[in-house]
């Protein structure tokens, strides 16, 4: 058992000074970038910034509508029993701006493209092509792990926006449909409802939850070893922690900003 506990021990203090080292290079990559912008590998930036954000619009929006759907449904049933059916529209619109919707855009693109940045890094550990950039001279952390961070730090804000905006669509039908709430008096009373600052904590969390996908994505995929059970595992793992960060690193933003627009 203490050998276990010990091994155990052993793989999470290797993980996260991997990790530490990670974050600390890209810091350096950043201020590198900030001296010398026209060095800066601005192709592959907006390749990943159409990859995970353009691509990613059709699904977050049909998940997003039928999350505002359900929540709706769900909600008009209880507000029923009190007369209470226009409280539905600071239900929804609180829940979906302020929490479910850049969790539910963060998990997608975890699942999504945090998945696709780990292969791909790992695909190119098997096939050494990481071993030729380091013979010839190329950073890694340069050309790999800084277009992938900035294109999620990116594209994340704004996929969590569209995800919320599909969300409140969803429910405002839904209200329609089955409270008579109209989606007039739903558009005129969610500013009323909603304070901008809830908004603005979205944007901000969802920046940080795009960057620690990249981050969490390409550890992983720069650990991968040159076979293809390996590249399988490190995949799966990178899915699983992106997710549970996401979802640990919005609690601590809910404890934090407890009074925040509330």
């Amino acid at each position: 058992l203490l050998e276990r506990m010990g091994s155990i021990v052993y793989v999470v203090i290797d993980h996260v000074t991997d990790a530490l080292a990670l974050i600390g290079q890209l810091g350096l990559d950043l201020l590198r970038l900030l001296r010398s912008p026209r060095e800066g590998p601005w192709r592959d930036i907006s390749g990943h910034i159409y990859r995970i954000g353009a691509t990613a619009l059709p699904i977050t929006a049909m998940v997003g509508f039928l999350i505002g759907v359900v929540l709706a449904y769900l909600t008009s049933q209880q507000l029923r029993q009190f007369n209470a059916e226009t409280f539905i529209v600071n239900i929804l619109g609180l829940s979906l701006v302020r929490e479910l919707g850049p969790v539910l855009a963060a998990v997608l693109i975890a699942g999504r493209s945090g998945s696709a940045i780990t292969a791909q890094i790992g695909v190119m550990r098997v096939t050494e092509e990481i071993d030729a950039m380091r013979v010839m001279g190329i950073s890694r952390s340069f050309r790999l792990v800084l277009p992938r961070a900035i294109a999620m730090c990116v594209a994340m804000p704004l996929l969590s926006v569209w995800t919320t905006l599909s969300a409140l669509l969803g429910g405002m039908l839904a209200a329609d449909l089955v409270l008579g709430i109209t989606p007039a008096y739903f558009v005129t009373a969610l500013p009323a409802a909603v304070q901008v600052s809830n908004l603005w904590l979205a944007v901000g969390k969802s920046a940080v939850f795009g960057i620690l996908i990249a981050i969490v994505g390409c550890h992983y995929g720069l650990r991968v070893k040159p076979n293809t059970e390996s590249l399988g595992q490190g995949t799966t793992a990178s899915v699983v922690t992106s997710i549970t960060t996401v979802i640990l690193i919005d609690a601590l933003f809910a404890v934090v900003f407890k009074n925040l627009g509330i």
